[in-house]
């Protein structure tokens, strides 16, 4: 199966993108989640 350049050209980006924001959210949900067991 061969991927035509013009589908990686568009999702790659979207997918770069994607990963960064959920790594960053899931950074984010990780530090409240450890103030939160701090409070506990």
């Amino acid at each position: 199966m061969d991927l035509d350049w013009r589908v990686v050209v568009v999702l790659g980006p979207v997918i770069a993108a994607a990963a960064w924001a959920a790594f960053n959210i899931a950074a984010a949900a990780l530090a409240q989640l450890q103030q939160m067991n701090r409070k506990a």
